[in-house]
């Protein structure tokens, strides 16, 4: 038996979700145009079915709510329990109940193995390896998550304080391979708007509060005092950035073919005459093939580039290279005992 908030009755008094039985799926049509532009850019075809991560939050309710009015019967949304929290196993519960009322199928999605490790990094790889997964058993071509304006904003300041590139600064791609994010035009405030429209209250992550993170610290910043920064202007410089990104990715692979030539188990790179930062990606290419699980990023990766200019020799993780006007770039010897 389902109490009216979608626990298992009887219901704690405290409970905060005592709306769920009664979703309001309208939303106003200016959300809903918006959305639609934005999920038809990604996925013409009405009946293209889409799967949808959806954690409970506001903002990945928003987009449940808008999916499902938007692409009823194309839609499915997925639910990933780490397993690292007590409370996730509830979360899932409270999505599939919502998703029940609104005829939108849900799964709950749990990794075969407990996290260990870097908590962070290996459940986000976790979390997109169960989202592609249960797409392909389920033949959705595309996963959509709720990544909104807001983030898109405080990404791009956090990369900026960080010193990051090109490539960093172009922060939330809209699309990254059969990752699609059609929330980038929403705010933080309408993906509120929409969930109080719906009379549901959303999962609240109490790490959303700890200025200890960059990300909250930057939010908490922006919330002091005004600011010149909006989510079109920051949307359409992310977009910029996004396409030099890739016409320096796509020049690379033009230049590896013609510049970096085998040699036994070296590489030799011609690099003449060429931008610092195409010669900068080309060393990387190096790099990544001889040692794929090396990633050196800022100042390692400049003062290497520096010492090859120079003509010098330096070392990086266990490759030897060499500069001059050809670069060589190879496994380290073995050390003598």
């Amino acid at each position: 038996m389902l109490s009216g908030c979608g626990h298992r009755a009887p219901c704690r008094p405290d409970c905060r979700r005592q709306n769920t039985g009664q979703v309001q799926i309208s939303q106003p049509p200016e959300y809903l145009d918006r959305f639609r532009r934005a999920l038809d850019s990604f996925a013409p075809e009405p009946d293209s079915k889409i799967l949808l991560a959806i954690s409970g939050g506001p903002d990945s309710l928003a987009l449940l709510l808008l999916a499902a009015e938007a692409r009823p019967g194309a839609i499915i949304a997925a639910t990933v329990d780490h397993g690292l929290r007590p409370e996730a196993a509830e979360e899932a519960d409270f999505v599939a109940q919502i998703c029940a009322r609104i005829a939108v199928p849900h799964l709950t999605l749990r990794p075969e193995t407990a996290i260990t490790g870097n908590l962070q990094s290996q459940a986000r790889a976790a979390r997109y390896r169960l989202l592609e997964q249960a797409a392909d058993g389920q033949g959705c071509a595309l996963i959509a998550t709720a990544h909104h304006g807001d983030d898109q904003l405080e990404t791009v300041l956090m990369r900026l304080a960080r010193g990051s590139g090109i490539d960093g600064m172009a922060a939330i791609r809209s699309r990254n391979g059969r990752i699609i994010r059609p929330m980038l035009a929403f705010s933080k405030a309408e993906c509120e708007d929409i969930c109080a429209r719906a009379r549901l209250d959303p999962v609240r992550d109490p790490s959303n509060t700890n200025v200890e993170f960059d990300r909250v610290a930057i939010r908490q910043w922006l919330a002091q005092a005004p600011h010149p920064f909006t989510i079109a202007r920051t949307n359409r410089t992310a977009s910029a950035l996004h396409d030099a990104s890739d016409a320096l990715a796509w020049m690379v692979q033009n230049l590896v073919q013609e510049r970096i030539v085998e040699d036994g188990d070296a590489l030799s790179c011609d690099a003449s005459g060429l931008p610092r930062e195409l010669r900068r990606r080309l060393l990387l290419a190096c790099i990544t093939r001889l040692d794929p699980a090396l990633q050196p990023r800022g100042e390692a990766i400049d003062h290497l580039l520096a010492e090859l200019d120079a003509g010098r020799t330096a070392m990086i993780g266990n490759l030897l290279c060499s500069g001059g006007d050809r670069w060589t770039v190879a496994p380290a010897p073995p050390r003598s005992a």
